[in-house]
């Protein structure tokens, strides 16, 4: 039986890398497959994207012989934007559509407005991203204090948050594929602006919280790959 690929978009600031340890506690019948973006990672050599479209449209057609076999799609935070956006890209090449999107930690693409109003359509300063870094509580403050890692770090984060700052949403036929959306209780995204994820799919739709704050998938691990592996588990088959 192939296994069923799982491609995963990392949040803000973040290499793909951060879902590397999944592969360890998800099901051998679900392969995760990091997506790395330019700019990070292994690509680190290749210059950062501020243009979500743009980046969509990249990132289809690198995964598009992915998107031949079975597969789903899961984003968090920025990720969860850009996996949206790259299920239509993919559609838009036509490929076979994902049996599941799962967006996580992050208001419906028509509510950003309210989400992140004006804030981050320009570029902020280093102390600007730390005060967000502190905010959104995921980032230990021996790893804000260390200049040089910052040095790294800070561009990618400026990047990222132009990336949803400059977001503008296309009004397109609905996804055909489930839509889940997992949120976290202490989280900014209020459950309206969570579920209006649903107006985005023609198929099936459902809103998980769990406990914690915009990292809950993090907090929470275990409980977030359990409902991933739950939710997946109708789709083995096709694969």
């Amino acid at each position: 039986m192939t296994a069923l690929n799982l491609l995963c978009l990392p949040y803000s600031g973040a290499s793909a890398m951060v879902y590397s340890r999944w592969r360890r506690k998800l099901p051998a019948w679900l392969q995760v497959r990091p997506v790395e973006l330019p700019g990070r990672g292994s690509r680190m050599a290749e210059p950062l994207q501020t243009d979500m479209q743009a980046l969509a449209r990249q990132l289809a057609a690198e995964q598009r012989l992915a998107a031949q076999a079975p597969y789903a799609l899961l984003g968090h935070s920025l990720g969860a934007l850009l996996a949206f956006e790259l299920a239509h890209e993919l559609q838009a090449l036509g490929c076979r559509p994902p049996v599941a999107l799962f967006a996580c930690g992050t208001a419906a693409p028509t509510r950003r407005e309210d989400y992140d109003g004006d804030n981050w359509r320009d570029a902020k300063t280093d102390e600007q991203l730390k005060a967000e870094l502190r905010e959104l509580n995921g980032t230990p403050e021996e790893v804000l204090a260390n200049d040089e890692l910052m040095s790294l770090t800070l561009p990618i984060l400026r990047a990222d948050f132009l990336l949803c700052g400059r977001y503008a949403y296309r009004q397109r036929p609905a996804l055909q594929c489930p839509l889940h959306v997992l949120g976290g209780t202490d989280d900014r995204a209020s459950d309206e602006q969570l579920l209006d994820w649903r107006k985005e799919t023609q198929g099936e739709f459902s809103l998980r919280m769990f406990p914690g704050g915009h990292f809950f998938i993090h907090e929470h691990e275990d409980p977030v790959l359990g409902a991933l592996a739950e939710s997946l588990e109708p789709h083995r088959l096709s694969a």
